[in-house]
């Protein structure tokens, strides 16, 4: 895993596309967010790095950690902290040997165990779980059980990382059952005022955790 860089832990907040986006994320940062995957499936390449370049700018000023969802070559080109990748994005040892030893790659293992161990073995530092809960971002996700997030810690030595539907009724839970960080897209995103959500999610897991 990387050295010297700010841990997989806590809350991790996954952005939603629209307008305001630099602002939303500017407010979960001053809300205690240390770690933020940039997320936009369109597109729309140069508005795309565009938008993860001043957001790689944001979270550096914040000491805080950018992750672009799937999309390597647009991690590399705004050195992102890292790249997260789902089943359809390409394998792990070609990101690290784009983005070096010093990237965060973490992988999507859904509720599979199995799959878990295979890319922490092909190098993976994180692995993450999900959809924990019915999820307003993806519904037609299977759910993983939270006991998933402590064994796959146990089974791979990576840090856990829970995801899907995660919300200040939900994370204490998530953060009890052993998970390192609790992805959170609505519960952010869409709500009327971004930082005070945040404040009340970053308490929220640390009471728990």
């Amino acid at each position: 895993m990387p050295v010297g860089q700010q841990r997989i832990e806590g809350v991790y907040a996954v952005t939603q596309p629209g307008p305001g986006l630099e602002d939303s994320v500017s407010a979960v940062l001053r809300g205690g967010v240390r770690i933020v995957q940039y997320r936009d499936k369109s597109a729309d390449t140069e508005r795309r790095r565009r938008e993860a370049e001043a957001l790689q700018r944001l979270c550096a000023s914040h000491g805080a950690l950018l992750i672009v969802n799937d999309d390597v070559e647009l991690a590399a080109s705004v050195a992102a902290d890292g790249v997260h990748l789902g089943r359809d994005d390409g394998g792990v040892a070609a990101a690290r040997s784009r983005l070096g030893p010093g990237a965060w790659i973490g992988v999507s293992c859904y509720a599979d165990l199995d799959r878990a161990r295979r890319l922490a073995a092909e190098g993976a530092d994180y692995v993450a779980f999900g959809s924990c809960f019915p999820s307003p971002t993806k519904p037609e996700s299977a759910l993983a059980p939270l006991e998933l997030l402590h064994q796959g810690r146990e089974a791979t030595g990576r840090p856990t990382v829970a995801i899907g539907g995660i919300n200040g009724g939900n994370i204490g839970d998530v953060a009890a059952a052993g998970a390192d960080a609790a992805a959170v897209v609505s519960a952010l995103f869409s709500a009327d005022d971004p930082q005070s959500a945040a404040q009340r999610l970053v308490a929220e897991w640390r009471r728990n955790r």
